[in-house]
């Protein structure tokens, strides 16, 4: 974060200092997990249903937090506000106020967020000093976050913005106003909040609306319903996609044994030989949206198609291959589920078999809500046809994908429905083979014990 005095910080928030002169300045960064604080920081105390963190403030100073943002005294330096969240957010508005030479980049969509804000960091990186942290802080919390550790010396800041509602975006948007946005696919997630895929189009095309006239709009040009929110914006639209109405286009896309796709990328004219290093068929749709955000921001068409080669996945648990000593090769896409993101880990299944034995552990995809078991057989039906040999199906909740498996006419492979984690991991422990490739996928925390339980220790999460 920038310097801010603990005066600034009380009148930005509207708190009070205590326990301090107001002229001491927090320094370093801000963080609400005590572990993290560094010299000069600001610790922010959360009370959670669990944890208080008001209790950690003794902790966070002696660590070398300079001051803590909390709501009552906790007997530290520090700044006393009424509520820590909304604090937050008028602190990270204030500090972009203040960045001068800041180019905020917004991105969206039901699938490949976080994914695809690591490789625009990495484009952008190319450019200048660019904050785009790992992991999904894309919610209330995260993204002003995500804000505050901007400095003076960067010049992109790259935000994840996730909605389960109509006007979520555009409070995101409110905090720190993207100069350019990218909106990359309008899917089933979140389903029960929204209501339909329109009323996700309608809550993820605020970003548009707020991006000014002389910003960009990076638009999926292969999904209709984000190509047709160019009217929403007031930005130059930059269409990227597969087909022919793409400014940023990809043609001739191959697919190779280990799952990584190459393509020939077509700008303004040009053209240039992309072959990407990151496993999945959809990963042509996130280096393509990175393309057009990094093109926006003033990367060379001519470093353009070796840097997209030299992109990789920052954040964990999204689509990492990695192989056993045994030989077998695992497919990692767990940090989340919904029936788009679970076809697009299928297909890349089933692009990387070549001949081997497949195996999906398929785990329970939430927030689906009227479409829940259609949701859940969709996903079996396209395993069964796309010639999974075995799913694995973790919960209950989940076993309508076997369902949907097995109402497919001509299916060989078997499908297998397990009360737990610990079942799953018991079958896999029995019959994995040297050649298998295995895919385990789901909804966060509901199938990572089973993928952890196939890495090797030394590099588990």
């Amino acid at each position: 974060m920038i310097r801010l005095t603990l005066a600034e910080i009380a009148k930005i928030s509207g708190g009070r200092v205590v326990h301090a002169e107001p002229s001491l300045a927090v320094t370093g960064g801000v963080e609400y997990d005590s572990r993290k604080i560094g010299p000069g920081g600001l610790f922010v105390a959360f009370e959670g249903e669990k944890v208080d963190g008001h209790e950690y403030a003794g902790t966070a100073v002696a660590a070398g937090a300079a001051a803590v943002l909390s709501t009552r005294d906790t007997g530290q330096p520090g700044v006393v506000v009424e509520e820590p969240l909304a604090a937050l957010a008028a602190l990270a508005q204030a500090v972009v106020a203040r960045l001068d030479g800041l180019t905020v980049v917004g991105l969206t969509g039901s699938n490949g967020k976080t994914t695809t804000k690591d490789y625009i960091g990495q484009l952008l990186a190319r450019l200048g000093p660019t904050v785009a942290p790992a992991g999904s802080l894309n919610n209330e919390l995260g993204f002003p976050y995500t804000v505050l550790q901007a400095t003076t010396e960067t010049r992109f800041l790259v935000l994840e913005m996730g909605a389960r509602g109509i006007g979520h975006i555009r409070y995101l948007t409110d905090i720190a106003r993207p100069s350019i946005g990218a909106v990359l696919n309008i899917g089933a997630a979140h389903l029960g909040e929204f209501g339909s895929v329109e009323g996700t189009a309608q809550a993820k095309g605020e970003l548009v609306e707020a991006l000014p006239a002389d910003g960009f709009a990076v638009l999926n040009a292969d999904d209709p319903l984000v190509a047709g929110m160019a009217p929403r914006t007031a930005a130059k639209v930059l269409l990227t996609g597969e087909s022919e109405m793409s400014d940023v286009r990809a043609t001739g896309v191959s697919v190779d044994a280990a799952g990584r796709a190459s393509y020939t990328l077509r700008f303004s004219g040009r053209t240039a030989e992309v072959n990407l290093a990151v496993a999945g068929r959809h990963q042509v749709a996130n280096t393509l949206a990175a393309a057009g955000v990094a093109l926006s921001a003033g990367l060379p068409f001519d470093e353009l198609a070796a840097a997209l080669g030299e992109v990789g996945i920052a954040s964990v648990r999204r689509m990492d291959v990695f192989t056993r000593p045994d030989g077998a090769v695992v497919i990692d896409d767990t940090y989340n589920a919904n029936p788009s993101s679970m076809a697009a880990a299928l297909r890349a299944l089933a692009s990387m078999a070549g001949g081997r034995r497949t195996t999906a552990v398929l785990g329970y995809m939430a927030e689906l809500g009227e479409h829940e078991i259609s949701g859940h057989e969709e996903v079996g039906r396209l395993a069964a046809e796309l010639g999974v040999d075995r799913l694995i199906v973790v919960s209950a909740e989940a076993a309508p994908v076997a369902d949907g498996a097995l109402a497919v006419d001509g299916w060989k492979g078997v499908a297998t429905v397990v009360a737990d984690q610990a079942a799953a991991i018991e079958i896999l422990d029995g019959d994995l083979h040297g050649g298998d490739v295995v895919l385990v996928k789901g909804s966060r925390y509901r199938t990572w014990d089973v993928v952890d339980s196939l890495r090797p220790e030394e590099v588990r999460p």
